[in-house]
């Protein structure tokens, strides 16, 4: 989660909303990304799109079943389901986020593929602190 984090600095950096993405395999980072709406002016360049994006392209393939995705927040619906069509193994966040995460929607239902794990709150204060620094940086210009 801490390399997430560093992708998600990086969206900070660059006035991105600050989210970040790794996906790994057997313990190797495989791809990484970072929320590039701003810039690509693309609403579905979210961090875990691109992360994916660059994982498919690694691995050859459109499925991710050995594969853990490390996200700093929630993914949110669109995200979601593109994490569900990747059949990917395992996924792991940060802060949850009850404005715009996927469970805004979808409630309990588990909207993942069957076999997809779930781990939420992995260095949630310090996700969660970035969003709230970013957000408060914004209010004051």
């Amino acid at each position: 989660m801490r390399m997430a984090l560093k992708e998600a600095g990086q969206a900070f950096i660059e006035d991105e909303v600050p989210v970040g993405a790794i996906v790994v395999i057997e313990n190797r980072v495989i791809a990484r990304g970072y929320n590039m709406v701003e810039k690509l002016n693309d609403p579905t360049a979210h961090a875990e799109m691109i992360a994916l994006t660059s994982a498919f392209n690694h691995i050859g393939a459109k499925y991710l079943p050995e594969a853990t995705l490390y996200v700093t927040v929630e993914p949110c619906l669109m995200c979601t389901g593109a994490l569900y069509w990747s059949k990917i193994g395992r996924i792991v966040w940060g802060a949850d986020d009850e404005k715009n995460g996927h469970r805004h929607i979808t409630g309990n239902t588990f909207p993942f593929h069957p076999k997809t794990q779930v781990t939420r709150g992995v260095l949630a204060d310090s996700c969660a602190q970035l969003i709230k620094d970013f957000f408060h940086q914004k209010r004051k210009r």
